[in-house]
Order: C-alpha cells, then sequence, then structure tokens
C-alpha cells in the first residue's frame, strides 16, 4: 500500500533552518507529483511547496507565497524521497508538516499519516 513517511522536522530559533524528507513507497514514485502541506494550530492544511514528477533540472516547482524564497523543494528519484529544505524560518512557519502525493495542482491521493512536527521558537 501505498506510504509517505516524514521526518526531519525539530524545534528551531527564528532564523535557522530544517530539511524535511519524505520517504515514499507504494506507488510509481517518478510518476507523480509530490507536495509538502502545512497545517498550523486551529488553522487548515495549507499547500506550501510541490514538484512534477522527473528530477533534476527537468521538474517544475511552486511554492506558496509565504515560504517562496525561503523553502525549496526537490526529490531524488534513486531514493523515493522527496526533501523540503527550510531556510530563514520564522515562528509563522511552525506547524506540521505532511507530504502526499498525486496530482501537481493538488498532490493529497494518500491518506494522511502523522507529520513531522516544526516548531520556531527562542
Amino acid at each position: 500500500q501505498v506510504q509517505l513517511v516524514e521526518s526531519g522536522g525539530g524545534l528551531v530559533q527564528p532564523g535557522g533552518s530544517l530539511r524535511l524528507a519524505c520517504a515514499a513507497s507504494g506507488f510509481t514514485f517518478n510518476g507523480y507529483a509530490v507536495g509538502w502541506y502545512r497545517q498550523a494550530p486551529g488553522k487548515e492544511r495549507e499547500l506550501v511547496a510541490a514538484i512534477t514528477p522527473g528530477g533534476g533540472s527537468g521538474s517544475r516547482t511552486k511554492y506558496t507565497d509565504s515560504v517562496s524564497g525561503r523553502f525549496t523543494i526537490s526529490r531524488d528519484n534513486a531514493k523515493n524521497t522527496v526533501y523540503l529544505q527550510m531556510n530563514s524560518l520564522k515562528p509563522e512557519d511552525a506547524g506540521v508538516y505532511d507530504c502526499n502525493y498525486g496530482s501537481y495542482y493538488q498532490p493529497d491521493w494518500a491518506d494522511w499519516g502523522q507529520g513531522t512536527q516544526v516548531t520556531v521558537s527562542s
């Protein structure tokens, strides 16, 4: 069955960096887009970044406005893993980060997992 396992979250000070990883299995990984979502307390889950199938320079990426220029999504198809490099973190970036797969428009075909918690605080 489809599994997406997130890791890499933690506590970081404002201005710090984290790299999240999403390890996928159970589907043809390089055939689908993958996205990172964030859910802050009391807010709806939002798509933060997504990447098209394929890899390397052939992939397209998109970001929500609030993270553009600070976050970078990438994928390693040999490892069935998608990464989210988060730099210059702000308190408002805090939340539970989940990954999912599917269409580039809204990659949300799998059941949601537990995600990984990101806390940005001094």
